[in-house]
């Protein structure tokens, strides 16, 4: 084997343990790790080891395939409940947001900076995209009320199309290209959208009804499957030139809700999946920048980022959220949670690519920014939910059900956990009223594996083993979804356990 590949491939295996110890150290610590990833990229660079990176080209595309990466897992671990509630606000946030965000940010800077306006534009187009990868590691950490982390976790995965599109036409703006009216950005940005949204949900459901038909003949083929069907809805959307962002999210919203076979590795291969592209994102940004040029970046840095910070993003907040009765203390938490990672500056390596004028200008002031302001909001977010009154530890009460199909007998194995505030503690196993052809057959209680009988109770951190015909485990999962939420009761309370009805 080629010596070079040897290395290649004995360094990349050091980055990323490396990177798991310290994503531990970082969260002893309280930051965001996503900040040691790209001093691990630093280090091997031109100013550390010497690893030479300048391909762009390679840089933009390997960016925009992690970031598919992140954008799906985002999806598959996402409530269909919670999206229902934070579609209308997300939505806003990433369109009336957005441009609300680039032109006070633009204005300070042309101000304040002397910048001319289209290329203070572009700056402040190219920052104006909340991270996915951020939001979805820092938020979720955080016991915050579900429709406002839902709100920005939406807003994270709708925001790059609009942005994305705005800085290629700037860019073709500034090396002379042509351009159309005004007027045909935004409607090419809501016909992307759009577009993007619909292909992203007939590829999810088509793929759930697909993996839910088809017995695949190794259980590794599932996690696989469903991630390669978020990569074909993020394709097919690019191909037909629509937002394969949009897409790739929503496919992976869909297939993360259904009721699949091994759903739960699915979403624990996508969780390691992303993990990886984060790791190795941040490490290659870190190679793509040169140190020596940061010092003057630092200046502008700071003003762009404050212009955001204090500025634009609560402007941008007010604006977009005004007609959907958020409290002021949720609409101020979330002025100061929009979190900049590595989607700008992905995005930033846009203008690279396009060589525009001042490009590497553009780089070196985002790359700084992406690292004070992370260090800032990252350390600072659960102290400003606490200070906010947001923030109260929520005991789980919600049930994960786990499947795996028994094709010759035509039925599912499911297992679940008894969550620590569920109301499925003390229930008389009969009490459960499944279906006829459904039964709990084997509970492990603190070690102890027992075959259960109509005496048996359910306790808290229970796991179960439950069997059911496949034509009734569906009613058999949603009977005990509202058992752990309403009790023995349930039926008289009016709960049905359908997965849409929780706080």
């Amino acid at each position: 084997m080629n010596t070079t590949v040897t290395v290649a491939l004995a360094v990349g295996a050091v980055v990323v343990l490396l990177a798991a110890v310290a994503l531990r150290l970082a969260d002893r610590l309280g930051l965001p790790s996503l900040l040691l990833y790209l001093a691990f990229g630093v280090a091997l660079g031109e100013s550390g080891l010497g690893v030479q990176f300048e391909d762009y080209p390679l840089a933009q595309t390997l960016g925009v395939a992690a970031l598919l990466v992140i954008l799906a897992e985002g999806g598959l671990t996402t409530r269909w409940a919670d999206v229902r509630r934070a579609i209308g606000p997300g939505l806003s946030l990433a369109t009336v947001g957005v441009v609300v965000s680039i032109g006070v940010t633009a204005a300070v800077t042309v101000w304040l900076l002397g910048w001319g306006w289209t290329f203070a534009l572009l700056v402040a187009a190219v920052i104006s995209s909340t991270d996915a990868a951020a939001v979805f590691a820092t938020l979720r950490r955080l016991p915050l009320p579900r429709r406002l982390a839902a709100s920005l976790e939406t807003e994270s995965g709708l925001n790059d199309a609009p942005v994305i599109l705005l800085v290629v036409v700037l860019s073709d703006v500034l090396i002379g290209g042509a351009s159309g009216p005004w007027w045909t950005v935004p409607v090419v940005v809501v016909a992307e959208l759009v577009g993007g949204a619909v292909l992203g949900l007939a590829v999810g459901f088509g793929g759930a009804e697909l993996l839910r038909r088809v017995a695949l003949p190794l259980s590794g083929f599932y996690p696989l499957a469903t991630l390669a069907l978020c990569v074909l809805a993020f394709a097919g959307a690019s191909l037909l030139h629509t937002s394969g962002f949009v897409a790739v999210y929503l496919c992976g919203l869909v297939l993360g809700n259904a009721t699949l076979p091994h759903r739960s590795a699915s979403i624990g291969f996508a969780e390691g999946m992303a993990s990886l592209a984060q790791i190795g994102l941040f490490v290659m940004l870190g190679l793509l920048v040169s140190p020596s040029r940061l010092p003057e970046a630092v200046g502008p840095a700071l003003v762009v980022g404050g212009a955001l910070l204090l500025l634009a993003r609560p402007l941008s907040v007010l604006a977009s959220l005004v007609w959907f009765r958020f409290p002021a203390r949720q609409q101020a938490f979330i002025a100061w949670a929009g979190l900049r990672g590595a989607v700008p500056i992905v995005v930033a390596t846009f203008p690279l690519t396009a060589q525009v004028p001042g490009a590497t200008r553009v780089f070196d002031t985002v790359f700084v920014l992406v690292v004070v302001f992370t260090l800032v909001q990252g350390w600072s977010l659960p102290w400003v939910a606490r200070r906010l009154g947001i923030a109260a530890p929520v005991a789980p009460r919600e049930i994960q059900v786990e499947a795996a199909p028994l094709e010759e007998l035509d039925a599912e194995l499911m297992q679940m956990t008894v969550p620590a505030g569920s109301r499925l503690h003390g229930v008389y196993l009969p009490e459960l009223r499944l279906p006829e052809d459904a039964a709990v057959v084997l509970i492990v209680r603190q070690g102890r594996s027992f075959v259960p009988d109509e005496n048996t109770r359910l306790m808290r951190g229970d796991q179960a083993l439950l069997v059911s015909a496949r034509r009734s485990r569906a009613e058999a999962e949603r009977r005990l979804r509202a058992v752990s939420r309403a009790g023995r009761l349930a039926m008289w309370r009016g709960e049905t356990g359908r997965p849409d009805e929780t706080d």
